[in-house]
């Protein structure tokens, strides 16, 4: 089946719904994926997106003899893991045990990583052969520096829960029966945050990690924030020691 995507509130989830090939993904998947972001985009009241996997694997990444035919279509996997990191709304990937291959960058493209001390990963693509993709190359780099991504790529190594945390894989670690609790008080966390600044934020923060910033564009977010109703609200239910009711504008 493909990913299902649900909305619930100001929470959107994606769920991967292979668990009998460990949610290998597809190359239907893959529009399937970018419309469902798509989607989360254009719902301006959705503030997180989860992504989620059924069964005991997170994602054992893309079915390699796929590959080829995916390139030649113009659907790229590493397309789809752009659209991913590029959402609006903040993203979480809910990592309950194995993620392998290109689904560690897709893991990578989402702004936190929840995992479960049941996790693991590994990165087979010398092993198979293959060169991985400008964008994810640059994915691992950022988020986990040059030494790590060469350890990652080159040697082929599996690391367990503890180590992902330690090299800065996962950016939050919980015992496997906490997992869903973890992501749910995280998810309601972010999602109580006034719309404009996290969105603006997000993409910024982005941008600045891969050498992109733009100074001009920074200015006007920062300028529509102090402008905004939102502000106006967070400043008074400040005053008024209350949570803040904000609606984006």
């Amino acid at each position: 089946m493909n990913p299902r995507l649900h909305y619930q509130d100001h929470i959107a989830t994606i769920t991967l719904q292979r668990p009998t090939v460990a949610n290998r993904l597809a190359p239907d998947d893959l529009p399937v994926l970018m419309e469902s972001i798509q989607s989360v985009n254009r719902r301006k009241d959705v503030r997180v997106l989860v992504l989620r996997s059924e069964g005991k694997y997170f994602c054992s990444g893309y079915d390699i003899s796929q590959i080829e035919n995916s390139q030649s279509e113009g659907s790229s996997f590493g397309e789809m893991v752009d659209v991913v990191e590029q959402c609006r709304a903040v993203t979480i990937a809910a990592i309950q045990g194995g993620v392998y291959g290109g689904a560690t960058d897709l893991a990578l493209a989402c702004d936190f990583r929840v995992g479960s001390m049941a996790a693991d990963m590994f990165m087979p693509a010398a092993r198979l052969g293959l060169h991985f993709y400008a964008s994810g190359m640059e994915r691992y780099v950022s988020r986990l520096g040059l030494d790590t991504a060469k350890r990652l790529f080159l040697t082929g190594e599996r690391l367990d829960a503890e180590q992902m945390k330690a090299c800065g894989f996962l950016t939050h670690l919980a015992a496997p029966q906490q997992l869903d609790e973890t992501v749910a008080a995280l998810a309601e966390t972010i999602s109580a945050m006034a719309p404009l600044a996290l969105s603006g934020m997000k993409k910024h923060l982005n941008l600045i990690a891969s050498g992109r910033q733009d100074r001009e564009a920074i200015a006007r977010d920062v300028q529509r924030s102090v402008e905004s109703a939102d502000l106006r609200e967070g400043g008074l239910a400040w005053r008024e020691k209350r949570v803040p009711v904000f609606k984006g504008c």
